[in-house]
Formats: structure tokens, C-alpha cells, sequence
């Protein structure tokens, strides 16, 4: 062996086993964490300190490793730690291999308890009812808008947003032969059809597009069937054996679908949060421009507004608007209480910590 290489090797191994031996001191007072988090009732997750200690490593870094990899490796450290103190459960709109799944492993790891749910329904029934810690659920994509059954479930839901991720989204079209032959219909969710049109279109227009409830729902039922084709991400394809006809086929290459994660525990400032209001007003002139006044008035940036049908019957509509900041800012505390008096409904899904 050349001698620089063994040279090398070695002090990558030294370096090892100093990092096994801080990770286990590490570890060991997370668990103290632990014991003092359980005698004052506070939750095992707290986004906002985790969110505190990614960004202090991040911006100690200074390479060669890219800040991506140094929040992932951090985010698998305090997964760690975190299920030394107590495993969590989490739902998911599965089953695996949805970029659902990929989103829980993003901003979870992969020291948790996954629970995959045939729905978005039913992902918000597994935590409403306590039988997991929480829910993840996609809300919006940067192509197709709104997740319609997410919003109108979180009308209803005494769960709170606690934290967020947002998730590349690329897609492909697969098969079990990498070829189209005897293919007579493609399967995926709804957002993902509505993403890859363009191409569909232009590409394999004869080919039959069916909804189903997730796409890897879709990648399963074309690992069963050499007649169907599945639109899927890259864990789909490996989860379920496909292989890929076409890849990264989605019309918007910056493609992205942000979640939320759904808790019962408010969380606390992390110094960059956002906050999820939903609103109502009477249905007369000028009353959105009023209920959006103290936000303008208070010097509160709103990042969205997006409107939903109220379903009573009426010509009415709920507003689900993000803004920057904590609940607990001095000025959005002021402009929320402001909101709250001009609003004919009004309710604060949450705070919690930006996703980068």
C-alpha cells in the first residue's frame, strides 16, 4: 500500500474514533436533556432548538463539507438523541416511498417510529387520536398550488403546526422493463400528473392517466402489472424495483412541495419563524382589505394568501395566510390581536421554524 495513503488512512481513523467517543458524551447528555425534559412535562421535539443548533454548526463550518451535508448529519445526530430520550411516532401519507415518507426522514431522521397512512385523513386521525406524536402533510407544491384536503382538514384540527420542510420534487416515469411496450396507462397522484402535463402531452399522449392516492401507491401497482407505468421519485423506483423510462420528467425543474409537521405543543421562537393564520370575513366591500390592514399597519410581511371555499353554502371563503415572524413578536402579537377583532373567524395554526 502506497505509504501516504496508509498515513492518511490512519489519521481518518484516529479522527473516528474521537468523533464515536463525543457522539457517546454527546448522547449521554441528551439523555440528561431527557430526565429534566420529563420532570417539567416539556416535549421530547422542539423544533425551534433544534432548528438553533443547525444553524450555529452550519455557520461553524467552513468545508469542505457543504451545508447540506452538515445539516443532514445533524439532523441523524439529534434523531438519535432524541429517540435515546423517547421514540417518537410519526404519520405519513405512505406507503413508502412517497416523497411524504422523504419528508418526515428530512426533517425527523430516521430514528423514529414511521406509521404509513393509506390518507391525508388518515394521517391527521393517527395524531389527533394520540396514536402518533405527529403528522406530516404535504400542504402546498410550487407548480400546482394548494393541497386541498390538507387546508380544508386543518380548519377542523386541534393540532398545531410545529415545524415545516420543504422538498425538492423530481420525477420520473417508470416501469418494470424500463420500456412502454404492452403500457397502456400511466398511474400517479393528482399533484404529480398536473406537474408532468407538458411532458405527458407531448410524449406519450395515448397513454391513460389514472389518479391514485399517492405516487408510490402508483410505483406499486406498476411493479405488479408490466401494462402500467408509474410517475414516482427516485425512493419509489428503489422501494418498489422499477426501472426508469424517462427521468426528471416534471414540467417545472425547480419543482418543490412544502409540508407541515402536526403536533399538540406550540412551538417556541427559534429567531427565524413563520406563522399559519386561518381568516374569515363578512362578505362585503372592503372587508379583506380591512381584515389585511393591521398586517401592513404593524410592518408584518405576509409570504402567503391562498382562499378555500367556506362550504356553507354561501358565497363565502376561509383565507390561509403565512407570515414572517413569531406569535409572540411584539408586532405580530399587536397585529393578531388587531385580527382577531376583524375577522368574523379567526384561528393561529401555529408558529414555528422556517425551513431554509
Amino acid at each position: 500500500m502506497n505509504e501516504r495513503l496508509k498515513q492518511v488512512r490512519d489519521a481518518i481513523d484516529a479522527i473516528d474514533l474521537k468523533l464515536v467517543e463525543q457522539l457517546n458524551e454527546r448522547a449521554r447528555l441528551v439523555a440528561e436533556v431527557g430526565r429534566i425534559k420529563h420532570d417539567s412535562g416539556a416535549p421530547v421535539f422542539q423544533p425551534e432548538r433544534e432548528a438553533e443548533v443547525v444553524r450555529r454548526v452550519v455557520k461553524a463550518s467552513h468545508g469542505p463539507l457543504p451545508d447540506s451535508a452538515i445539516e443532514a448529519i445533524y439532523r441523524e445526530i439529534m434523531s438519535a438523541g432524541r429517540a435515546i430520550q423517547r421514540p417518537l411516532t410519526v404519520a405519513y401519507l405512505g406507503p413508502q416511498g412517497t416523497f411524504s415518507e422523504l419528508a418526515m426522514l428530512k426533517r425527523f431522521g430516521s430514528s423514529v417510529d414511521p406509521q404509513s397512512c393509506a390518507s391525508i385523513d388518515e394521517v391527521f386521525r393517527a395524531a389527533e387520536s394520540e396514536r402518533a406524536d405527529f403528522a406530516v402533510v404535504p400542504v402546498e407544491n410550487s407548480s400546482e398550488g394548494a393541497v386541498s384536503r390538507s387546508l380544508d382538514l386543518l380548519l377542523a384540527t386541534p393540532l398545531f403546526i410545529v415545524a415545516e420542510v420543504s422538498v425538492p420534487v423530481h420525477l420520473h416515469l417508470l416501469t418494470r422493463s424500463a420500456s412502454l411496450d404492452g403500457v397502456t396507462r400511466v398511474l400517479a397522484h393528482p399533484q404529480a400528473l398536473g406537474q408532468c402535463v407538458a411532458w405527458l402531452n407531448q410524449n406519450v399522449p395515448a397513454l391513460e392517466r389514472v389518479s391514485v392516492a399517492s405516487n408510490a401507491e402508483a410505483a406499486r401497482r406498476a411493479s405488479l402489472d408490466p401494462g402500467v407505468a408509474a410517475i414516482a421519485g427516485d425512493q419509489a423506483a428503489v422501494r418498489y424495483g422499477l426501472q426508469t423510462v424517462a427521468a426528471l420528467i416534471q414540467d417545472d425543474a425547480h419543482n418543490r412541495t412544502r409540508f407541515v409537521v402536526l403536533g399538540r405543543h406550540h412551538s417556541k421562537r427559534s429567531g427565524r419563524d413563520k406563522t399559519s393564520l386561518i381568516l374569515s370575513v363578512a362578505n362585503r366591500a372592503g372587508a379583506v382589505y380591512e381584515m389585511l390592514a393591521p398586517l401592513a399597519r404593524h410592518g408584518v410581511s405576509m409570504t402567503r394568501f391562498e382562499s378555500r371555499p367556506a362550504r356553507n353554502g354561501a358565497w363565502d371563503y376561509h383565507f390561509f395566510v403565512d407570515v414572517e415572524g413569531h406569535a409572540s413578536d411584539t408586532n405580530i402579537a399587536v397585529a393578531l390581536q388587531e385580527l382577531q377583532q376583524a375577522c368574523a373567524f379567526y384561528r393561529c395554526l401555529g408558529s414555528y421554524p422556517r425551513d431554509a
